[in-house]
């Protein structure tokens, strides 16, 4: 786990490009699996990009830009692709990465090793 947040994934700050933008998101754990959610409007599934290196998630999203002729009256999201980088540790089993989009956000499932997951001792009376 992390020393500083104390679970099994923290957030890094990327090295991007100057046309790229974080996209917000939020993660949780229950019962020995982290999911974690990003919103990423505009950028179809075949445009997300997620990859694991050593102990890295890296995600970069494509937006299909605006075309020319588009004058906009109001933009409230900056233009530009989106990208992130969580770090992850030993606990999550990196096999069991799973990942879906829908309505421009993406959720990714972390599943911890069976060893790491809590487990509840009984107590007995004597």
């Amino acid at each position: 786990m992390s020393s500083t947040t104390g679970t099994p994934s923290t957030r890094k700050t990327p090295d991007a490009p100057a046309r790229t933008v974080r996209p917000l998101s939020g993660m949780a754990e229950d019962n020995g699996t982290i999911t974690l959610r990003l919103e990423m409007p505009g950028v179809a599934k075949d445009g997300v990009d997620l990859e694991i290196e050593g102990g890295e998630l890296r995600i970069r999203g494509r937006r299909n830009p605006p075309g020319a002729a588009a004058r906009y009256l109001v933009r409230e999201r900056p233009l530009g692709d989106y990208t992130d980088v969580f770090t992850i540790d030993e606990t999550v089993d990196r096999e069991k990465v799973g990942a879906s989009m829908e309505g421009g956000i993406l959720t990714i499932t972390l599943h911890l090793r069976e060893a790491e997951k809590p487990r509840r001792i009984p107590i007995t009376a004597r």
